[in-house]
């Protein structure tokens, strides 16, 4: 059925949800797996009034490597458990959405799994939600793990 899922990932509790689903799926089915972790750029709401220098960019980029790196060595490694043939990727500076879609074609995927916080109404609008936006945008079927 499957042959090749994509398994996105912010690190947290709740996503860790959606790797283990993931990764459970694919070992049931023989799919492998592409485990993506998308680290955004600086935030734009720091501050209006500080802009950062190279240096603070610099240590930004490196927490976010070191954190993906931490974070995707983790869930390779229970994938190796599993038995499961997996790749992992860091895709910094970039907007999550966009990056697991251009992600999943790459690496022609037919599976996107992902997990979802749940917030929905205001929070949902104030907060934004990465994974509604994969949902409406993708070509790729996604499951959502709650």
């Amino acid at each position: 059925m499957y042959k090749q899922i994509l398994i996105a990932t912010d690190g947290s509790d709740v996503a860790r949800k959606g790797v283990d689903h993931g990764l459970s799926l694919a070992k049931s089915v023989g799919a492998k797996v592409t485990i993506v972790m998308v680290t955004e750029r600086w935030p734009v709401y720091a501050g209006p009034d500080w802009i950062p220098g190279p240096t603070e960019m610099a240590e930004y980029e490196a927490r976010q490597k070191e954190a993906a790196t931490t974070v995707l060595a983790d869930v390779k490694a229970a994938a190796d458990r599993l038995g499961v043939a997996a790749e992992t990727i860091h895709v910094p500076e970039a907007q999550p959405a966009e990056a697991i879609i251009a992600t999943a074609n790459e690496r022609h995927c037919d599976l996107i799994v992902m997990a979802s916080h749940g917030r929905r109404g205001l929070r949902r609008l104030l907060l934004g939600s990465q994974t509604a936006e994969v949902l409406v945008s993708s070509p790729v079927p996604v499951l959502v793990v709650r």
